[in-house]
């Protein structure tokens, strides 16, 4: 098969599953006594994001899975909008591993992959060893669904927001898609505090941060190699298949009314200081429904984490491994 979109991820292969087939970074354990680690990236991202820790993870004898989620790259968009629910994202997961043969596994995510994560660590337990996201907490549900609570909170121009309309986004992130890239994925020019400083109309987090907001861009994150990787891959793609994770976040209000807010397996929160897109802020009170929860904030880090720390974010998920998910 194809694989423009990761070319330097090992074991890149096609997994078939009974809902569609995912494309993914498969390396069984080195040591069968360590579990597999399932990586889930976020928007608009690819397996590929996961590339430092694919490498540190499998050095470290671990199992490691990173697929290309449902409307991404190799996989690319499959079914229609409401198939991005999260909880068809989530039976996305469960049939990766059930084709691979992993009873459990530990589900790392990021951004929306986090929010992916914390969803199969709550409705999933059964197939979850532990859980870590990076930059994305785990919140109760809310009085309304997130796009009505951005509305409210930060206006139409929020990208949440700004993103519901079908093809508005994909004009918008589809117009120069190297430009695009090279425009977010920076590290930040700004501390939270000094973001704080800013312009309410940047503060609300518009949907044009995502081609560059020129008040918060930092240095460029990716070399030109990584650039050609994500720019080739939604170039093929478009965005309409990620865009409609987005799409579905009043669905997935609807689908979690009698969900209990409960995460009872270990997990790991990592947080990056100046995030702006998700803030330290937003993990507060966390402990009274991740009741076994260890936190670490990373300094001097924006919203790309794995990609913007590597060693740090390998320095702790190791940690954590070794102590949480001990060898059997």
């Amino acid at each position: 098969m194809p694989a423009t979109d990761s070319p330097t991820l090992p074991g890149w292969r096609r997994v078939t599953t009974p809902g569609l087939a995912l494309a993914a970074c498969v390396v069984p354990p080195a040591d069968a006594a360590r579990p597999t680690v399932v990586l889930l990236h976020g928007f608009p991202e690819l397996a590929y994001s996961w590339r430092h820790q694919v490498r540190a993870l499998a050095d470290a004898g671990y199992g490691v899975v990173a697929p290309d989620l449902r409307g991404y790259g190799d996989t690319g968009p499959q079914g229609p909008l409401e198939a991005y629910r999260m909880q068809s994202l989530a039976r996305d997961v469960v049939g990766l591993l059930d084709a691979l043969g992993i009873a459990r596994a530990v589900v790392v995510g990021h951004d929306f992959g986090g929010a992916l994560a914390w969803a199969l660590a709550r409705d999933h337990a059964a197939r979850v060893q532990g859980v870590v996201s990076l930059n994305t907490p785990y919140t109760r549900r809310t009085e309304v669904d997130l796009v009505q609570t951005m509305l409210q909170a930060r206006g139409p121009a929020h990208y949440m927001v700004a993103f519901q309309p079908p093809g508005a986004g994909e004009a918008l992130l589809g117009r120069d898609v190297e430009a695009t890239f090279r425009g977010l994925m920076r590290r930040p020019a700004l501390t939270l505090a000094q973001f704080a400083q800013l312009p309410a109309r940047v503060q609300a987090l518009p949907a044009t941060m995502f081609t560059g907001e020129p008040a918060v861009m930092g240095s460029p994150l990716l070399d030109k190699d990584a650039l050609r990787v994500f720019t080739q891959a939604f170039a093929r793609t478009g965005f309409e298949g990620a865009l409609n994770w987005y799409r579905n976040l009043h669905r997935n209000w609807l689908d979690t009314a009698s969900t209990p807010d409960h995460v009872g397996v270990p997990a790991l929160m990592v947080s990056a200081a100046d995030d702006f897109f998700l803030p330290p802020t937003t993990t507060r009170g966390m402990e009274r429904i991740v009741p076994d929860l260890e936190r670490h904030t990373i300094a001097d880090c924006g919203h790309w984490t794995q990609q913007e720390q590597p060693d740090a974010v390998n320095a702790l998920l190791l940690d954590w491994l070794a102590r949480r998910m001990p060898a059997c």
